[in-house]
């Protein structure tokens, strides 16, 4: 039987307050997340922003700060982020947040402050699910070989560097590079950066084995035929704004990345937002997007519970001498 994604936990009586509910529930939230990827609570009175803030520390404690940035968004207050700023005509792929990253969230919170008139879901996916589905020689591939992020802020165009690293010193930026396994190259046109990440990871609560990466969502192709063709004719593919590579910098077939998009769509699972929704995702195991919608829509975000790629690969050699592994963790 599928499991559901996301779970829902509703209040016993409508417009109870979150804080009174979650001292007792946060072992139940805990156990659903780990075996769903998501859990919705819904029908909580959840006290405004101060309030989801307070969700975040009952479930996970701090919440992060949102750096090395791929997109816009803005600060609600202290650590809660508005949810991209995107035009609510265009789709946000599916993606596990700052999986580019050496350092990201294990655990992410969404609170529905206001439902849009139609659509507008944060779509989910699970995958544990994802990587089972993926072609096993296109699967091993990426487990051998990785995949490579590469960056170009060009000023004008996207999301500049000094708002990307929070910095406008250039020095800073090399530093943060060296210290996160990225290069950074300043160009004619701004700066460039280049990280070899980990396709395949492994949840260090299940040690299943996750399709946990930005391959798909970061690839040119990803952005439709249009734009993916007047970027490429603009920029050429050494300048692309956002591109993404086998970890040896050679390029991934764009009928690879079709497969892999392909994967995700088959997973991907949607609700309805109502006010007051509070959204918990396992980073880990459920990747998330955005559908198009109408009408104002306001969704607050907040980060939590931070895991790197050190961690992984501490965990991951303490796994080596485990017999019948396979290098994506198969059997």
């Amino acid at each position: 039987m599928e499991s559901a994604l996301p779970f829902v936990l509703s209040a016993d009586a409508p417009g109870t307050p979150v804080a009174e509910y979650l001292p007792a529930a946060r072992p139940l939230l805990r156990r659903r997340l780990l075996e769903h990827g998501a859990v919705l609570l819904r029908g909580f009175d959840v006290g405004g922003v101060d309030g989801f803030a307070g969700v975040v520390g009952a479930v996970s404690g701090e919440p992060l700060a949102y750096t090395e940035r791929s997109s816009p968004r803005s600060t609600i207050k202290g650590r809660v982020y508005t949810s991209t700023d995107y035009p609510p005509a265009e789709e946000i792929f599916l993606h596990n947040e700052n999986s580019y990253q050496a350092v990201w969230p294990r655990t992410l919170f969404f609170h529905c402050v206001r439902a849009p008139e139609t659509l507008g879901s944060t779509p989910l996916a699970d995958i544990r699910r994802v990587h089972a589905a993926i072609d096993p020689a296109v699967r091993e591939e990426f487990a051998a070989r990785g995949w490579m992020v590469v960056r170009n802020f060009t000023e004008g165009f996207g999301v500049a560097w000094q708002q990307a690293f929070g910095t406008e010193d250039r020095a800073e930026v090399e530093r943060y590079c060296a210290r996160n396994g990225m290069t950074a190259e300043w160009t004619a046109t701004g700066l460039r950066t280049r990280a070899r990440r980990e396709a395949v990871h492994r949840h260090p609560e299940t040690g299943e084995p996750v399709w946990f990466n930005h391959l798909a969502f970061f690839h040119v192709t990803t952005l439709g035929p249009e734009v993916c063709g007047g970027l490429r004719e603009m920029y050429g593919e050494a300048g692309l704004p956002t591109n993404t590579y086998y970890g040896d910098g050679e390029p991934v077939p764009d009928e690879v990345v079709a497969h892999l998009r392909d994967c995700y769509r088959a997973e991907q699972r949607r609700f309805d937002w109502r006010p007051d929704d509070v959204l918990v995702v396992d980073n880990m195991l459920a990747a998330h997007g955005r559908e198009p919608f109408t009408g104002p829509r306001r969704i607050a975000v907040a980060m939590a519970e931070p895991w790197s790629a050190a961690d992984a690969a501490q965990a991951r050699t303490a796994r080596t001498d485990t017999p019948g592994e396979t290098s994506d963790g198969t059997r």
